[in-house]
């Protein structure tokens, strides 16, 4: 370590005359070595310089100083490489959720200047989510998010990732079984607690409900749990049929619509359970002017809000998948720059884990009264400009 001191002379003044050290350590500034940021402040007292003093040592000191300082800034751009990629995947990434999944992946990746991507099927295709995550594990990103359409079928390649030493940590949809590293999403059964009990606040306790879901996906089952126990503090409500949609709107729109045909005074309300039924129920009720139904719907589709600012649908439940992404890449880029002793061990049950079982981002319910506040929220955070 090479200490530069600089000691001025008197400076003298009207009032009085001070003198001034300078002190400036700096690490090697000849081989422009990284210098140790704790070394690159001046430590002064005060310094005041007349015009005569200044000029005999401002050109030297302040090259020091801009040499030291663009030195501290290299050191603080960070630890980050273009290099780094981490990828979402996904199903169904076309659907307005996923998209705004997505601008949480890009607005974290844009923070830290390292690349990123969403890939998977356009449509509810568990068998391709599989072939894709397989394909990105090995091109050996610096971390995978994955929302699992099949918690099963992706189980043992999550695990092959991970043993391969890739950070992969589960969103939105978890495979609990697998050797992921956390969950960030929703409490699933909280959220079908919350929507069972504002669905059987709008019904006054009475009704029969027609649930839409995609059975077999663990966090739709999660969320059916949660209304069946919230229905069953009122026993005066039933469900009276669970709709299997396949991942198609389509056939939420049909069966919705052959219901309201055939047996109209059979269902009180209508339950979405995932993001693509909600509109298209809106839409059969819409139709057949059958407006005393009650739909409450799932998540924050644009076709969503829109039917809830109509009155159409009373309300959804809203999950955060911005705050899902983000926060998700910014846990992966840590774990990539300060990997875990045993990145495959059992952390969800070492109680001196680094690294939580899970991380629930919560969700809200919106209404008729909520609606635009949230659509301008929404507009804000997606357009990057926030």
């Amino acid at each position: 370590m090479q200490i530069v001191e600089l000691r001025e002379a008197r400076v003298l003044q009207p009032r009085r005359a001070e003198a001034v050290n300078y002190r400036l350590a700096v690490s090697d500034m000849q081989q422009m070595r990284l210098p140790d940021t704790r070394l690159c402040a001046a430590q002064t007292d005060s310094i005041v310089l007349s015009t005569e003093d200044s000029m005999r040592f401002s050109t030297k000191s302040l090259l020091l100083l801009s040499v030291c300082a663009l030195l501290l800034l290299a050191s603080c751009a960070g630890e980050h490489s273009p290099d780094e990629k981490y990828y979402l995947v996904s199903v169904n990434i076309k659907v307005p959720y996923w998209q705004t999944a997505n601008a949480g992946l890009m607005r974290a990746a844009n923070d830290m200047h390292v690349q990123a991507e969403m890939v998977g099927p356009d449509g509810y295709d568990p068998k391709a989510e599989q072939e894709e995550f397989r394909r990105i594990a090995k091109l050996k990103p610096s971390g995978i998010l994955v929302s699992t359409a099949d918690a099963n079928l992706m189980a043992a390649d999550i695990d092959a990732a991970v043993d391969a030493g890739i950070p992969v940590i589960t969103m939105d949809s978890d495979a609990p079984l697998s050797k992921r590293l956390t969950f960030i999403g929703t409490n699933n059964y909280a959220a079908g607690q919350m929507g069972g009990r504002l669905a059987a606040k709008l019904l006054q306790g009475k009704g029969s409900v027609v649930v839409l879901t995609m059975p077999g996906q663990a966090n739709l089952d999660e969320r059916l749990h949660g209304y069946e126990a919230a229905f069953q503090e009122q026993p005066g409500i039933k469900i009276v049929d669970v709709v299997d949609i396949k991942g198609k709107p389509q056939t939420a729109f049909d069966s919705a619509a052959a219901i309201l045909d055939k047996e109209p005074k059979k269902v009180d309300a209508f339950v979405c359970l995932e993001a693509i039924a909600g509109k298209e129920v809106a839409e059969v009720v819409n139709r057949a002017n059958m407006h005393d139904k009650l739909i409450v719907a799932m998540d924050t589709d644009q076709g969503t809000l829109e039917w809830v600012q109509k009155g159409v649908i009373a309300a959804t439940v809203a999950q955060k998948p911005f705050t899902m992404a983000f926060t998700g890449v910014k846990m992966l880029d840590d774990l990539h720059h300060h990997p875990l002793s045993r990145l495959g061990a059992n952390w969800a049950e070492d109680p001196f884990a680094r690294i939580p079982r899970s991380l629930d981002t919560g969700v809200t319910i919106i209404d008729k009264n909520s609606v635009d506040l949230f659509m301008k929220a929404r507009d804000t955070e997606t357009s990057g400009k926030s």
